[in-house]
């Protein structure tokens, strides 16, 4: 039988005072104006929060590049892909009809967005101290090791990490339009380096998508002026 609301609560191990968050949090935007996108952007920062602070304390010996790299593995796509259908969550996303019939609810980059807006859910409905604890039970499964770090690192981590190593501040991303059919959107995302007073954009089939972009085109861009 298909999961309902109240056994993924049970799953969590968190009950929403407020339902209606939840059922937002699995609605994407094909759906309704209503939808999870302003969930997603919160839970984003919330999952990396989390994750930080829990990397922070198990993998002591690791200095910090390794830890965004280690950071990056584990709130990259496909790892919260994984852990939506361990939540069983296509059974419960709301689609529009067309995002429906082409095959939306087994998408990774939907399925990643609607966990990260389950996080800023519980945020919105709790505090960040009932987040972070749902972050550590969703990742109990997963494995956390250094030797992560010797993973390929992603064009977000790389620049994460130039910036870092010149003690700049991070940079800032942000959602310039969205074009396409619902089923089938197009995501053009700028990054912003303000220090540097730089920009770049790129595009993708998802926000995360677009922001990887950006990041290799504002790479390409710090390469060429600092060789």
């Amino acid at each position: 039988m298909p999961i309902t609301l109240q056994e993924l609560q049970q799953t969590l191990q968190y009950t929403f005072q407020n339902p209606a968050l939840l059922q937002r949090a699995l609605t994407h935007r094909s759906f309704s104006a209503d939808n999870n996108e302003r969930l997603e952007f919160l839970g984003d920062s919330v999952l990396s929060l989390a994750i930080s602070s829990l990397l922070f304390q198990r993998l002591r010996e690791l200095p910090e590049g390794d830890l965004s790299r280690v950071r990056s593995n584990l709130v990259k796509e496909g790892t919260l892909h994984q852990i939506a259908l361990k939540l069983q969550l296509p059974e419960l996303l709301r689609l529009g009809e067309g995002e429906a019939k082409s095959g939306g609810k087994n998408r990774p980059s939907i399925l990643a967005d609607a966990v990260e807006a389950i996080l800023g859910a519980v945020y919105l409905d709790a505090d960040f101290v009932a987040a972070e604890q749902v972050v550590h039970r969703l990742f109990e499964g997963v494995d956390i090791n250094p030797h992560m770090r010797a993973a390929e690192k992603d064009p977000k981590t790389a620049l994460q990490e130039w910036l870092q190593g010149r003690r700049m501040q991070l940079p800032q991303y942000s959602v310039l339009a969205i074009t396409g059919a619902a089923h089938k959107q197009t995501f053009e995302v700028a990054c912003m380096i303000s220090e540097l007073k730089l920009g770049a954009k790129g595009t993708g089939p998802s926000r995360r998508a677009g922001e990887q972009a950006a990041a290799s085109a504002m790479l390409a861009i710090l390469k060429a002026k600092h060789p």
